[in-house]
């Protein structure tokens, strides 16, 4: 059911039990289930991308055709922000991920990735974000703080996810745009990376290529970050990447670290050629988690929340490829049982995130896009 684009949404929900029966690194685990109830938020927003939680309660999404939505609490869905930059809205490009300022309550700054156009007119974009003041339905103050080098003339692989650790720092993900694998290793560039920078675009001091070419990068070899968040009781930063035809990662983020692709990779060619027939090289960091067959994650969160309790402290990411939520266990720090959600609404789930109440949240990759929200 379409609803209009501005007015109170009637909520949709539905209880589930849930099964699970899922396989990690080739190991299977045991079957489990849960109940849930799935409710439908919002509905007829166009590839929803990225989502971030205001302090009232409401919540803002952005939708890859180029638009950001504010949707309250309640269920009302705003039609797109005005003043929201020109994107290109190619294969994968387009309105990417969102994030707020971690002094949002003072100053209303929001922060979004996307695929920006080429500033000399010529056909190209690259992955960039922008700050801006969130003023009710509209962007005031619009400042691009940062563009990946160089802007590449194809729709593939732009990365986009933001998060800020404790030290105020905004870590951005990027993607090696396809063509171009082999420039991960090359840190005098931006392909394939994980960059830091300062909330004004300025680059952090101790950043570990200060003096190269691209001094904003803080991890490489990386093929394509769909997730990235940050460790509940550590800080440290966790990062979620497609592999090619297997191989998808999740690593734990380390300054000046070499995440290995192309050079090492637990996947091959979609045409089935091999890429490297190696998985280790030393100096190169080896995947917390990796998932061979691919799942295509996107989106990472840790659950935090108190109402799915047994949860507590797990790892939330969503599959496209497979159309589930998948729950990833921890212990003594290492990836335990894995549990899949929601696969029999065969949804692609673009994104995951938590509100303060523990209650989940899902975004459905598709033209008629919907916000899911998960409770007991």
């Amino acid at each position: 059911m379409r609803k209009s684009a501005i007015g109170l949404l009637s909520l949709c929900s539905i209880s589930l039990a849930v099964s699970q029966s899922v396989n990690a690194n080739s190991h299977n685990d045991s079957p489990t289930t849960d109940a849930i109830t799935v409710t439908t938020l919002a509905e007829g927003l166009e590839h929803p991308w990225g989502m971030v939680f205001l302090p009232s309660g409401d919540m803002l999404v952005t939708e890859r055709a180029g638009g950001i939505r504010r949707l309250t609490k309640d269920g009302v869905l705003s039609e797109r922000l005005e003043n929201v930059p020109e994107v290109v809205a190619n294969n994968q490009g387009g309105m990417l991920d969102i994030t707020v300022d971690p002094d949002f309550s003072e100053n209303n700054t929001v922060y979004f990735c996307y695929s920006k156009p080429s500033d000399d007119g010529q056909a190209g974009s690259s992955s960039s974000v922008a700050k801006a003041t969130l003023a009710n339905n509209k962007l005031e103050n619009v400042e691009v703080i940062f563009s990946a080098s160089p802007v590449i003339d194809n729709g593939f692989h732009f990365g986009c996810r933001l998060v800020f650790d404790a030290d105020k720092s905004l870590y951005i993900t990027l993607g090696d745009r396809y063509k171009y694998m082999k420039e991960a290793q090359n840190t005098n560039n931006h392909f394939g990376s994980i960059v830091r920078i300062n909330r004004d675009g300025s680059v952090p001091g101790d950043n570990p290529f200060i003096d190269g070419d691209a001094p904003e990068v803080f991890s490489y070899g990386h093929r394509n970050v769909q997730g990235v968040t940050v460790h509940p009781q550590t800080g440290a930063v966790w990062a979620m990447e497609h592999g090619p035809k297997g191989g998808d990662e999740i690593n734990v983020i380390k300054k000046a670290a070499n995440y290995g692709w192309p050079e090492i990779t637990y996947g091959i060619d979609y045409s089935g050629e091999i890429i490297s027939d190696k998985t280790h090289m030393e100096g190169m960091e080896q995947p917390w988690l990796y998932w061979d067959p691919s799942i295509a994650p996107s989106g990472l969160t840790f659950y935090t929340g108190d109402m799915f309790k047994e949860w507590q402290g797990d790892i939330l990411v969503g599959s496209l490829k497979f159309t589930h939520l998948r729950r990833v266990e921890i212990e003594n720090g290492k990836p335990a049982k894995q549990h899949e959600y929601l696969r029999e609404n065969g949804a692609r789930i673009r994104d995951v995130d938590v509100d303060s109440e523990g209650a989940i949240y899902l975004l459905t990759d598709a033209p008629n896009g919907k916000v899911l929200k998960l409770t007991k």
